[in-house]
Parts: structure tokens; C-alpha cells; sequence
């Protein structure tokens, strides 16, 4: 599988990509790098500002079929500038953002300096079903998650990466029936970093597929990421036909999971999907690392409390 590296203005600042690339030079530590701090941009990393087309208010995603309503808070990078970014920025092999329809970050933050970025994409799996939002067992994911983690851990030590554990959730999955929203974030330890990762996720649920926001942070900025990830929650209104409440069983395509799939299989769908594999905390330019191991538990876990040992259909 292809994987999507996410690399933060602090690991390029840190790294001092070379020989007049679009770096941020470095002025004091790398954690004070982030947005806010006093870091001079070389001029390409500013023509390459200039060269962007962002976009605040409201945002069309087509292949959606959905309108972003972002004010004047967030802006959105079209997915010609944010594969730029993803690849020239934040060092993603061109083939790993072919699904990525936008990028959207703080009013005040650029590619370079930031807390946070949003990845947007689209799955087009068919109708995800909310009819057993309240019966969920989101520990026992949890738990699923976890059991890929010392599988995972001996891959990455023989990578030259440091142990990644799954601490737990940062914010238990969380569904919005009024905007069919689901929200959660995982808490996660990177060997002995002193600080947390952070990994929010936004599922927005239309007619025939999901709309998709992957953002990337650490713990510190928990409250920040949380406020951005419930306004996403509510900031996005699917085109008349194309809401989940027109759904026509008769006639659309049903996806295969409801709401518990999507968060088991969160991190396989992120490995097939090319988003949130692999990432380089925006911040503090940590390696993130969610493994197919690990997505691969999550995922057989789900399906065996699914379907049973017997083979009989069991409530989640």
C-alpha cells in the first residue's frame, strides 16, 4: 500500500531542507516553531505562498457534492494547491495525495507555520447506515486497535523508528444526528517524546459516501483541535439530493459497515485511501506511525464481533 507522509513547518525547519527549497529557516527551538513564533520565511517559501489560490467563506467539494461553510476563521487550499503543499511542503511522494481534494488550515497559519492541517477526501462507499448509533462498543475497537501494536512496534524498531502506543481515545467517537457527524481522536505515545500525538478524525455522512477531514496535532493543543474539529462537524451542508436524508434504499448503494466500520477501520481506510498512514506531527515534527498491523486488528476484531464466532450477526 501507498502511504501519506504529513510533515509539519518544524521538521522542515529542523531538517533545513537544502539548496534554496522551500524551507522555513530556523530561528531558536524547533517546538517554538510552530504558529505564532518569530520564523523568518526564505523567499522561495514565500513565492510559494504567493502562488497559492486560498479560499475562505464558502467552499464547493464536487465529488461530494457538498459546500463547505468556513467564514473567515479557516481558509481551504484547492487539491491543485494542496497536493502542492502535501508534496513540495511536507515531503509526500506525489502518488500518496492523489485523493486529496483540499487542505484547509487556521485563518492566521500557513504551510509552514502551523498547529494543526485538515486533509480533506471523499469515500464513496455507499450509504453508511446511523440506525445503531446508540449501541456501538467503541472500547472493544479500542481494545481491537491495540492488539497489532507489538507486531507494528518490531517493524517499526527494525525501521529506525521509535515504539508508538496507542494510549487511548483522546476523545471517545462521538456521533452528531442532527449533522450525522461522527467525531473522535486518538491519544498516542511516540517511544520517549514528551509529548502526545494527536490524530482527529471527522466523518460526515452523506447520501452515498463520506466526507473526510484528517487532522494532525499533538496533545498540548487538544482544545484547539477539538473546537476546529466540532465546527467542521457543523460547518458542512450536502447539496440538495445528495444529504443523507435522501438516501433511497431502493434505488443507492448501502455501504457495507455503519458507524463502528468506520471507526475500526479507520486506519485500514486510511492505508487504502492514502491519508493519516504516516504522519509527521504539524507542530513538533514527531513521527506518527498507524501501521497495517494494527489497522489489520482493528478491521478482523470489528467483523468478528460482527458476524460472530457462529456466524450469526451480533449487535455492536
Amino acid at each position: 500500500m501507498r502511504r501519506l507522509w504529513l510533515a509539519g513547518a518544524v521538521a522542515l525547519a529542523t531538517a533545513l531542507a537544502c539548496d534554496g527549497g522551500i524551507a522555513l529557516a530556523k530561528e531558536g527551538s524547533a517546538a517554538s516553531a510552530g504558529k505564532g513564533a518569530e520564523a523568518k520565511l526564505s523567499p522561495a517559501a514565500e513565492q510559494f505562498l504567493k502562488s497559492l489560490h486560498p479560499r475562505t467563506g464558502d467552499v464547493v467539494i464536487p465529488e461530494a457534492k457538498a459546500v463547505m461553510h468556513l467564514g473567515d476563521r479557516y481558509y481551504f487550499l484547492p487539491a491543485a494547491d494542496a497536493r502542492r503543499v502535501l508534496v513540495e511542503v511536507w515531503r509526500n511522494p506525489p502518488d500518496a495525495v492523489s485523493d486529496v481534494l483540499g487542505l484547509v488550515l487556521e485563518k492566521d497559519s500557513t504551510a509552514f507555520q502551523n498547529v494543526w492541517g485538515a486533509v480533506i477526501t471523499y469515500q464513496d462507499s455507499g450509504h453508511v447506515s446511523d440506525a445503531d448509533a446508540n449501541k456501538q462498543d467503541y472500547d472493544g475497537v479500542l481494545a481491537d486497535m491495540r492488539k497489532g501494536e507489538a507486531e507494528e512496534n518490531q517493524q517499526r524498531k527494525t525501521a529506525g523508528y521509535p515504539e508508538l502506543t496507542l494510549v487511548g481515545w483522546a476523545q471517545p467517537p462521538a456521533y452528531d444526528a442532527a449533522n450525522h457527524a461522527l467525531i473522535w481522536a486518538r491519544e498516542l505515545a511516540e517511544g520517549g517524546a514528551p509529548e502526545h500525538g494527536l490524530n482527529y478524525d471527522v466523518r460526515l455522512l452523506g447520501r452515498t459516501g463520506v466526507l473526510s477531514l484528517n487532522m494532525v496535532s499533538g496533545m498540548s493543543s487538544i482544545a484547539e483541535v477539538r473546537g476546529a474539529a466540532q465546527d467542521f462537524g457543523k460547518a458542512v451542508s450536502f447539496q440538495p439530493g445528495a444529504a443523507y436524508a435522501d438516501f433511497n434504499a431502493s434505488t443507492d448503494r448501502s455501504a457495507e459497515y455503519g458507524l463502528a466500520g468506520l471507526v475500526a477501520g479507520g486506519a485500514a481506510v486510511a492505508v487504502a485511501k492514502k491519508v493519516g498512514l504516516l504522519a509527521i506531527l504539524l507542530k513538533f515534527g514527531k513521527v506518527i506511525l498507524i501501521g497495517l498491523a494494527a489497522a489489520g486488528a482493528a478491521v478482523v476484531g470489528f467483523f468478528k464481533r460482527l458476524f460472530g464466532r457462529g456466524g450469526e450477526e451480533e449487535a455492536i
